[in-house]
Formats: C-alpha cells, sequence, structure tokens
C-alpha cells in the first residue's frame, strides 16, 4: 500500500508540474509549433531562425513580469464577444485589424496575478517586423504560419533585442501597418529586470525621436513603479522640451507610486511653461479627490498667467462625479478675477448638474 501510494503522489507530481508548464505558454491554436533552447543566446537563436525560414513566421519567448491584475489582448471578433457576453475570445494575429487590448482585468483572467507574459515576433524576408505582448488570458491564432518557441529565454538579452527594435527610425511598413517601435518600447517596460529601467532611460534620452520618448514615458508611468517614477519626475524637472514635459504629466498621473502625485502638483506649480502647468492641473483633476481640487484652486487663485486660470477652471469642471461643481460655484460667487468668474459660470452651464442650474438659476433671476 505504502508503494501505490508513493506512486500515486508522484503521478500527482508530475501532473502538476505538466500543468504548470503548460500553464507558462499561450493558448495557441493554428500554428506549427517547434519548441527550441535559448541557452546559447536570444539573438543567435533567432537569427538562425530567420536564416533558415523563407516566408512568415512567429517567434515567441515568455517573460519575467512585476505580479499585478492586468490583461493584455485584442478583440478582432469584438461584435462576436458582445453578442455572446464571454470572455476574452483572443488575437488573429495575421487579421489586418490588429485591435490591441491593454486593461487592468479580462473575465478570464486568472484568480492570483501572474508574474509572467509573453513575447511574440513576427518575420518576414528576414527581418522582424512585428512585436506584441500578451498575457495568458488571450487565446492565440497563427493562421497556420510556424511559431517557434524559445525556452531558457534571460530577461537581459530579450531587453537588448527589443531595445535596438524601439531604436530603428520609426515609419510605416511595406504593408501599412506601424513598425515594431512602440510595441518594442511596451515589452521592455513589462520586464521585471533592472535592465529594463536602463533601456528604458536610453531610449528617453533628448537625441531619441520625439515619439518614442512620449511612448517610454507612458510606459515608465503604467509599469516601472518607483524607478519609473525617478525617471519621469528627473525628466519632467530637466528636460527643455515644453511638449515632452506635457507628456510626462500624464504619465505621472497614471503612476501609482506615491511620489507620482506630489511631482506633478510640483509642476502644476513650478514648471516655467504655462502650457506645462495647465496640462498638469488637468491631469490632477482627472486623478480627482480634495488634495487635488486644493491644488487646482490655488492654481486659480496664484498663477500669473491668466491663461493658466482658465484652464484650472476646465479642470474643475472635468472632475469626477461632479465634486467640482461646488468649488465653480464658489469662484462664480467670489473670485475677483472677471475672467475667472466668467469661465465658471460657462462650464457651470456645461455641467447639467442639478446644483448648477440652481444657482445659474439665482444669478438670473435676480
Amino acid at each position: 500500500m505504502k508503494t501505490a501510494g508513493k506512486t500515486l503522489l508522484l503521478a500527482w507530481l508530475l501532473l502538476m508540474i505538466i500543468d504548470f508548464a503548460m500553464a507558462q505558454k499561450p493558448k495557441i491554436t493554428s500554428a506549427k509549433t517547434q519548441e527550441i533552447s535559448a541557452t546559447g543566446g536570444l539573438r543567435p537563436a533567432i537569427d538562425s531562425l530567420l536564416e533558415k525560414q523563407s516566408g512568415p513566421l512567429w517567434i515567441g519567448y515568455r517573460i519575467a513580469t512585476a505580479a499585478k491584475e492586468r490583461s493584455l489582448c485584442c478583440f478582432d471578433r469584438w461584435n462576436d464577444h458582445r453578442a455572446s457576453g464571454e470572455c476574452c475570445m483572443g488575437c488573429r494575429l495575421e487579421s489586418s485589424k490588429e485591435n490591441s487590448f491593454t486593461g487592468t482585468s479580462s473575465d478570464c483572467s486568472s484568480p492570483e496575478p501572474l508574474a509572467y507574459a509573453f513575447v511574440l515576433l513576427r518575420a518576414e524576408s528576414k527581418q522582424i517586423q512585428r512585436v506584441r505582448v500578451f498575457t495568458a488570458d488571450c487565446p492565440l491564432d497563427f493562421a497556420g504560419l510556424p511559431l517557434y518557441w524559445l525556452e531558457d529565454v534571460k530577461a537581459e538579452q530579450s531587453v537588448d533585442l527589443l531595445a535596438e527594435l524601439a531604436s530603428k527610425p520609426d515609419g510605416e511598413t511595406d504593408s501599412g501597418r506601424k513598425p515594431p517601435q512602440r510595441q518594442a518600447v511596451m515589452a521592455i517596460a513589462m520586464h521585471d529586470t533592472p535592465a529594463a529601467d536602463q533601456a528604458l532611460e536610453k531610449l528617453m534620452q533628448r537625441g531619441q525621436p520625439l515619439r518614442t520618448r512620449e511612448n517610454v514615458a507612458f510606459w515608465l508611468g503604467v509599469e516601472r513603479g518607483k524607478k519609473g517614477a525617478d525617471l519621469l519626475l528627473k525628466y519632467g524637472k530637466d528636460d527643455p522640451d515644453d511638449g515632452f514635459r506635457r507628456k510626462v504629466t500624464f504619465a505621472l498621473s497614471q503612476s501609482k507610486d506615491p511620489e507620482a502625485l506630489p511631482g506633478l502638483i510640483s509642476m502644476a506649480r513650478n514648471d516655467p511653461s504655462p502650457g506645462v502647468r495647465s496640462q498638469a492641473i488637468f491631469w490632477l483633476a482627472q486623478i480627482g479627490g480634495r488634495k487635488e481640487a486644493e491644488q487646482i484652486t490655488a492654481a486659480i487663485e496664484n498663477d500669473p498667467e491668466t491663461e493658466v486660470k482658465k484652464k484650472a477652471v476646465f479642470a474643475l469642471s472635468q472632475m469626477h462625479d461632479g465634486d467640482g461643481v461646488p468649488l465653480l460655484i464658489n469662484l462664480a460667487r467670489t473670485n475677483k478675477n472677471p475672467v475667472v468668474r466668467k469661465q465658471a459660470i460657462f462650464w457651470l452651464g456645461q455641467s447639467h448638474d442639478p446644483r448648477a442650474l440652481d444657482f445659474l438659476e439665482e444669478i438670473l433671476t435676480k
């Protein structure tokens, strides 16, 4: 009996190991799949595949990510998805639509946040032409093309490869699709390794294309936690490009790091550009909350630029759940600046909030 028990236990453990290994690969359909080891290096493994394959192919591998709730997928059959009420129906990777979806949850998500995702590279004519990133909840249809699945990929080698792709000149591919630069930046940001922060900072240097720098700033805010916030605060303070600093304000508004909000408030108060201050104020309103409202009203009172004051009034009108309405009413009643009062009344008229309508009726019937 003891021997039988041990045999059953070993069989159970083996099944658990197999299930775990399968769970760390995508849900694959319609692909000619071959598994290959990348212990000799990621770049040599990919170069070998590109040399041997004449037609289009996909190359995929798993990367370690920070364990958090996220869903990376697409809905090429979005109407079917909505009609059925079912969970993510997945991506047809050869579809011309390429409707990407990035969110924080999915009906098919794992009960626990997963600490990995999948990088997929599409190559043709011996060149990598597309980069995609997916989470385990997203089924993938490869339309019968070859899929080479690489195991033993080192994170630093993956970051190096993707940084090389992200650094290439931007433009359109022959098929009209966007080139892999933007998705390569996103893929770098997903890696749970300090090498990702180093690569992203290089891609955010002033010599890089503005579109790349803005894309890097966004993903620093969304995915890179404290290190991402530190980099955004650094470049938000020192970068000479007003347009880029405006993008930094949005990235800070997306960050969950505790230092991001004080940094955004600082930009709203102290940035030398009125346009950047206005943009920071706008994103403070989108975050919402008492502290943010106080900063916006302070800008209305203290900022020397009338245009910034006007943008701050507009920002109050954009606060969630009508939280800005009482503040707008107070401005319309008491502010000494006639431009501010006029703007407050205008945005109250656009709100359709009962409190705003009562106030407007009051001043019109006096």
